[in-house]
């Protein structure tokens, strides 16, 4: 797998990649019908082409040139001194490769003014906890600006980076 910047042919494909590892990981934390309800809002073809020309953002797949295994999208903020990792998914067959490493690691390189990295994820994603804490991240004491599961916010990670 190689990193490089989404385009617009790969919009299906990334859509797919979502749907299927939104299913796999969250089916059994809200439902099936709600994470359908969630990926067709939220990573609908339309919805994901307006991150290709996002201004400070950065928007990758893993590709081995059959296919997509893994997308990751992040934005700049306050000047760039922080960015917001808003997604980071592999596809669920291709796990524990480190394809979710390389993308982080394009993620923070193309933003080299920035001094930290912030996220938020889903508490019982332990799995993405797992990899996170692996990766440097530490949890924050904010509260999440997502709502996780009913009633219950999200968790929110820092890592600090050079710049």
């Amino acid at each position: 797998m190689f990193v490089r910047t989404a385009g617009e042919r790969d919009l299906a494909a990334i859509r797919a990649l979502l749907v299927e590892t939104w299913h796999a990981t969250y089916d059994a934390i809200y439902g099936a019908a709600r994470v359908t309800e969630i990926t067709d809002e939220w990573h609908s073809i339309a919805s994901l082409k307006t991150r290709l020309t996002k201004p400070n953002s950065e928007f990758l797949v893993a590709d081995d040139g059959k296919r997509i295994g893994g997308v990751a999208f992040a934005e700049g903020i306050g000047g760039g001194e922080e960015v917001v990792l808003k997604q980071l998914y592999v596809l669920p067959g291709l796990q524990g490769r480190g394809i979710g490493g390389m993308l982080l690691d394009e993620i923070i390189e193309s933003f080299p003014e920035a001094r930290a990295i912030r996220l938020e994820v889903e508490a019982r994603n332990t799995r993405a906890v797992a990899f996170y804490e692996a990766n440097g991240f530490v949890r924050s004491g904010d509260a999440g600006e997502h709502a996780g599961a009913p009633g219950e916010p999200t968790l929110v990670y820092r890592r600090s980076l050079a710049g």
